[in-house]
């Protein structure tokens, strides 16, 4: 994409809330008394204007429109963290990761371990790039983005597979970054969070992590919701798009009940992880974060919940579209900082 479209999309976005409104069809987006972010809702205007037809969509689309987005609206960088490629041994393969290293270090700050979004089927390490360096930053400690294999060519579960291995990875190393020995902190925002909310389950009796952040995770594949069909046609994950996704996630002898596959149905939540969980007003899956927050709430683990009301789902991917979007993305990073320093 060259500087010049760039250049003209943040110039549309420049315009006044009631320009923006105006030219998204005229009146404010309001759901369950949640008003859109009028940069959001003309993003979102424009989208479907010139949505492609579904028959017509293919995954190298998806992931070049994800990349595209990633790049006008990823953000300005963030100073005082270099990054490293990295690669940790998985059960078959290396994983691809990025270290993230801030200059200004803090020993008492746990290592966070991150997973990007996509439905397991799009997305990359661009595609949480801002966030990670601003945790980074903020809490001075090492933060490892995974760039875990991608369906439909690497279905259910060896996406997973590779987060695990990356956070074992993690928990085993943490000591030659500066970070505490023998600890790491998992998060990610939607499949990541859906990642990050299996493995705290998965490792809490043998590798448990000081913290899992959580933002608008996908915890429940079997979810109906009421959020599920208020917000079925709000850009940019659509029912269309879930339904697409979990073609391409699992495979035909998957059971979605699986709690490796939705966390939300193990049973028992007791003992796991001090939780973040951080949900979007405009978000199909708005309802299930919510719940899983209480669920965990009820199972006596520490919960911090918050829902950013005017924002759609996968903002941390676009934090440049809105003042509203970068400024959540630096409260998570800030409250996430002052959890990975107190994680003992």
């Amino acid at each position: 994409m060259s500087w010049l479209r760039k250049a003209l999309v943040h110039l549309a976005l420049s315009r006044s809330d009631e320009a923006l409104v105006k030219a998204s069809g005229g009146q404010p987006r309001v759901v369950r008394g949640m008003t859109l972010d009028p940069r959001m809702q003309f993003l979102e205007y424009q989208a479907r204007q010139r949505a492609i037809p579904w028959e017509q969509m293919s995954v190298e689309k998806l992931r070049a429109q994800t990349e595209m987005g990633a790049e006008v609206f990823g953000g300005p960088r963030v100073s005082g963290v270099r990054t490293v490629k990295n690669y940790v041994t998985g059960r078959s393969h290396s994983v691809p990761t990025r270290l993230y290293l801030p200059t200004v270090r803090d020993n008492s700050a746990a290592m966070l371990v991150y997973f990007h979004f996509g439905g397991g089927v799009i997305g990359s390490l661009e595609s949480c790039h801002r966030l990670c360096a601003l945790i980074a930053k903020e809490a001075g400690a090492p933060v490892l983005s995974v760039d875990y294999r991608l369906a439909p060519e690497f279905k259910f579960p060896l996406g997973l597979e590779d987060c695990m291995a990356a956070y074992s990875w993690a928990v085993d190393n943490a000591a030659r970054y500066g970070a505490p020995v023998g600890k790491a902190a998992v998060g990610g925002d939607s499949m990541g969070g859906n990642f990050s909310a299996i493995i705290a389950q998965e490792f809490r009796k043998t590798k448990p992590p000081v913290l899992q952040l959580l933002i608008y995770p996908g915890v429940d594949f079997l979810s109906e919701t009421p959020s599920m069909h208020d917000f079925a046609d709000a850009w940019p994950l659509t029912a269309e798009t879930v339904d697409y996704f979990m073609k391409q996630y699992l495979p035909e002898s998957a059971d979605p009940s699986d709690p490796r596959i939705s966390p939300i149905r193990t049973q028992d939540l007791r003992d796991l992880a001090p939780a973040l969980v951080y949900t979007a007003g405009f978000d199909m899956l708005l309802d299930q974060g919510e719940a899983y927050a209480k669920r965990l709430e009820e199972a006596g683990v520490k919960v911090s919940y918050a829902r950013f009301d005017s924002l759609p789902h996968g903002f941390v991917a676009f934090p440049s579209a809105s003042r509203a979007a970068e400024a959540a993305v630096r409260r998570i990073a800030r409250e996430t900082a002052a959890a990975l320093k107190g994680a003992h």
